[in-house]
């Protein structure tokens, strides 16, 4: 999937809002709205911070795998001009599209990153940003456990979500119409530790999308280390 977001309409009362149009596939979603996408979340001075730790940890020439890459920027650009191999996998063949053509030293996949079979300690790190939020939440701690096998033990690990306390609810997300699940952040710090990984620093921040419908959402970013 994509990096990306998306946070519950809600009514005035505070409620779940609901809407005619039914909810989309993720590939859908970020086909429609492209390098759209980034121009509304690329600038995040967390998400780039998050990069800089994460830079920090690896060895020269790590091969990082890159969750829901979209365009490829930042994450994958950042990753690849600091020498590493990045393989970014996306549902879109959209931001494929785009990532492989402003990106050209990573390898990017169009494919849903359930299916594909990884070997274990593959990796020396996975980056999963803003990546989970179309999935159950059962598909949430279901992946982030096949991906910490995919790490090999001692690699590391970038996540980011927006931590609500929502299952299966309807969103407005830029104008397209998704169902998003996550957790709470003690929960999702939880489901990432039971997944496999030592969480050593997480950052909470308020950020707002530069998109006209953009308004302020919380983003929580976890670091950690595969046990």
């Amino acid at each position: 999937m994509s990096e990306h977001q998306g946070q519950p309409a809600e009514r005035p009362d505070g409620a779940p809002a609901p809407h005619q149009a039914p909810a989309l596939p993720a590939a859908t979603v970020f086909d429609a709205l492209g390098a759209e996408y980034e121009r509304a979340f690329a600038g995040s001075a967390a998400h780039h911070a998050s990069l800089d730790r994460l830079l920090e940890h690896l060895a020269p020439g790590s091969r990082v795998l890159d969750v829901g890459s979209g365009t490829g920027v930042p994450t994958a650009r950042r990753l690849a001009a600091a020498g590493h191999r990045v393989v970014g996998v996306d549902v879109s063949p959209v931001m494929i599209t785009l990532a492989a053509r402003q990106v050209p030293d990573a390898e990017f996949r169009c494919a849903d990153i359930r299916e594909l079979p990884w070997a274990d300690g593959e990796f020396d790190a996975v980056c999963v940003y803003f990546s989970l939020l179309q999935m159950s939440r059962g598909e949430q701690s279901v992946l982030l456990g096949r991906l910490a096998r995919a790490v090999k033990p001692g690699g590391r690990l970038a996540v980011a979500t927006v931590p609500v306390d929502v299952a299966d609810v309807s969103a407005v997300f830029m104008g397209q119409p998704v169902v998003v699940s996550s957790f709470g952040e003690e929960e999702f710090a939880s489901v990432v530790a039971g997944a496999g990984f030592t969480v050593e620093e997480r950052h909470s921040v308020l950020f707002t999308p530069d998109h006209p419908a953009g308004a302020p959402e919380p983003h929580l970013f976890l670091h950690g280390r595969r046990i």
